[in-house]
């Protein structure tokens, strides 16, 4: 059998949409090392600079000296360590929910919740611009999909009035969109949820640690309750700065998950070392409200200054806060890479985004900014498009 791999690939890069990874020497931090070269990194989601910091990275050797370094087996078999509970604790409490999940990655969170609980004959309602994991945990569940345009919540409770009365409904969407950084409209969302009985899952990845009081997220920024999102899944991988995931929600759904969520089930768990140095992130991220303050200072530099300079940048809604994720639009594939390129040559890393992680015509730079940033270097970054654009 032939695959025509090599065709495949040859089209990829005939349509400037070839990706490649680049290697970093060192940890995670804006001033970076990435394939050899001193670089101002403007990519990264390590959104509070915690991935580097030194008392988590303390608490990580720390977590090894107290559990080793790998977890050994799933948690239903022999996987479910101290730091484990501890940290489920302290996540159920911080999101003022009954109880919180741990899973090993938000891709693996987002297929088990979305399987463990929707089902052929349901119906799930999913944002046009969702994460693919939570395309892909839709597609998984075998219920039927259908993905309205992007916070258009009027189409949304068109579809829903037109939903059989058989099966469940399930709405589903990014609380912070990952690649526009613009956030889902909950209180409209929240609204239909409850007029068509439907429940809501929302992942805010990218809103978790960052927006709302106490960096609780899109949910707190909105003020709703756990009545009005029964399902809050969220990543400690970025503005958290360790690895991981959770789910957060009522016992019953949590119990649902321990027996039903195959991605949780029949996967080894998270290294517990890393669970242990999570706590101390969850902390920090906490208490250290500066970060979020000077974060939301960098924001605001940056968008004034691509304001003056005219540069196409991706307009957030009114309603909306500003996020650390900004889209630069540059419309074709390759006007992208030849800018990141040339921003590259400057020393400043800056990603290319292109089809199919956006649609088509919308390829953009990603910038996204950090608590670890300076205002110099956002500086430096705004007069190098101000030369490009």
């Amino acid at each position: 059998m032939s695959l025509k791999l090599e065709k495949r690939l040859a089209e990829r890069r005939a349509q400037d949409l070839w990706r490649e990874r680049r290697v970093l020497d060192g940890p995670q931090t804006v001033e970076a090392i990435v394939d050899g070269r001193h670089c101002l990194s403007f990519c990264s989601n390590d959104y509070l600079g915690l991935a580097s910091d030194a008392r988590v990275t303390a608490a990580l050797r720390d977590g090894a000296a107290l559990y080793g370094v790998g977890s050994g087996a799933s948690h239903l078999v022999n996987g479910h360590s101290r730091a484990h509970a501890e940290l489920e604790e302290a996540l159920a409490a911080w999101t003022g929910r009954e109880r919180a999940l741990l899973f090993s990655t938000g891709y693996m969170a987002n297929l088990g919740v979305i399987s463990a609980l929707a089902a052929r004959g349901d119906h799930i309602y999913a944002d046009r611009l969702d994460h693919a994991s939570l395309l892909d945990g839709a597609l998984l569940s075998g219920a039927r999909l259908r993905r309205y345009r992007h916070r258009d919540h009027a189409q949304l409770a068109e579809w829903l009035e037109r939903t059989p009365a058989t099966g469940e409904r399930f709405i589903i969407s990014d609380g912070v969109f990952s690649m526009d950084g613009d956030l889902a409209p909950l209180p409209e969302l929240t609204a239909l949820a409850a007029q068509h009985d439907a429940c809501l899952i929302i992942d805010d990845a990218h809103g978790l640690g960052v927006i709302g009081p106490s960096g609780g997220g899109t949910i707190a920024h909105f003020a709703c309750e756990q009545k009005d999102v029964p399902v809050l899944i969220g990543t400690l991988g970025k503005a958290f700065g360790t690895f991981g995931a959770f789910v957060a929600g009522e016992s019953d759904l949590i119990e649902t998950l321990i027996q039903f969520a195959r991605s949780y089930i029949y996967t080894t768990a998270l290294p517990p070392a890393v669970a242990h140095a999570t706590l101390t992130a969850l902390k920090i991220a906490r208490e250290e409200t500066w970060r979020r303050d000077h974060l939301a200072a960098l924001i605001a530099r940056f968008r004034t200054g691509a304001r003056e300079l005219d540069l196409s940048l991706l307009d957030l809604p009114a309603d909306n806060p500003a996020t650390p994720i900004i889209a630069l639009l540059t419309g074709n594939a390759e006007r992208a890479l030849k800018l990141s390129k040339n921003l590259l040559e400057r020393g400043l890393l800056v990603p290319a985004i292109r089809p199919p992680t956006v649609e088509q015509g919308s390829a953009r730079l990603r910038i996204t900014l950090s608590a670890a940033h300076s205002e110099a270097q956002v500086d430096r970054l705004l007069n190098a498009l101000a030369e490009l654009c």
